[in-house]
């Protein structure tokens, strides 16, 4: 049976762009002899360890083009360093960048280049050498520092629309988020609903949820009709209006369509600690935006609730 690989790249796109560092370490084991020569300065290439701090600088840039699924990302910051010890060589590299993916694979694939040139410059010397101990040392900048999942929340999806409301056409954008949240990120819709674009009818429903949810994510609404009362309704019902939150889906949105600049999407705080999140109709903007925030909802939730621990 002919088996077929398949390779799938994460997509990065819609991530935020944060400051991400990284660092790892290394060494080879090298005979006495070897590193006799090195401190005395007698292997005929040259410097060995300045020239694998450069080996490794070059390393850490070039990474995406032998690694498949390494992104090209413009690296800010990156030191390698290399320390003589009684058995070998030990190497470290720090790498930072402002981007929307990691840099462990630019830190260690650093490593691996320094020590690998300390192994060209010596293999006619030494035919025992060996390289080992590369592990990643240290990372922030990433999801560990700041995503997390729907888990443990109930969520509201209710979908603003005249012609759903009606029959006239099928909810897309509510069903998706429903799957997004349930699916993706482990929440739980407790809640569905579907209403006309009627800005008393939004705002009856979100006090009938307010403090039975977690979270409420609505879809629609937040364009330019005067029926278009999404961010209105949402703005008398909520104590504290969480801005980042349109901000975002108008700043990341713009980069993939300028008509992300259009749409008024709102979001923040009903009562204590139920929050409510305005996304656009589209099922694109639902999972684009959607996915975007969902990974900071718990954190939200656990600011509104006046809790230290963040």
């Amino acid at each position: 049976m002919e088996v077929i690989m398949g390779f799938k790249p994460v997509d990065v796109s819609m991530k935020f762009e944060t400051i991400r560092k990284a660092k790892a370490e290394g060494k080879i084991y090298l005979s006495s002899e070897s590193v006799q020569m090195i401190k005395e300065g007698k292997v005929p290439k040259g410097d060995v360890l300045s020239a694998s701090q450069m080996a490794g600088m070059f390393g850490a840039k070039r990474t995406a083009d032998i690694l498949p699924f390494c992104h090209n990302i413009m690296i800010d910051h990156v030191v390698v360093e290399t320390r003589l010890e009684e058995d070998g060589v030990y190497a470290t590299a720090e790498v930072k960048c402002v981007g929307r993916t990691g840099v462990e694979m630019e830190a260690l694939t650093a490593v691996s280049a320094a020590l690998l040139n300390v192994y060209d410059m010596l293999k006619a010397f030494d035919k025992n050498m060996k390289i080992g101990d590369i592990k990643l040392v240290s990372k922030s900048g990433g999801k560990s520092d700041y995503e997390e999942d729907l888990s443990g929340l109930e969520c509201a999806v209710i979908t603003l629309s005249d012609s759903c409301f009606e029959g006239k056409a099928e909810d897309k954008s509510g069903k998706t988020a429903i799957d997004i949240i349930e699916n993706e990120f482990g929440g739980k819709v407790s809640h569905y609903k579907v209403l006309p674009d009627d800005k008393e009818k939004i705002i009856e429903e979100f006090k009938s949820l307010e403090g039975k949810v977690n979270v409420i994510f609505t879809t629609g609404g937040t364009g330019f009709s005067e029926r278009d009362t999404t961010p209105e309704a949402t703005k008398e019902v909520i104590r504290t209006e969480a801005v980042g939150f349109g901000e975002a889906m108008r700043i990341i949105g713009v980069k993939f369509t300028p008509k992300s600049l259009l749409s008024r999407a709102t979001a923040g705080i009903l009562g204590k600690d139920t929050l409510i999140i305005n996304l656009p109709g589209s099922t694109g903007g639902v999972k684009d935006n959607l996915r975007m925030l969902a990974p900071i909802v718990k954190h939200a939730i656990r600011m509104a609730r006046g809790e230290k621990k963040h």
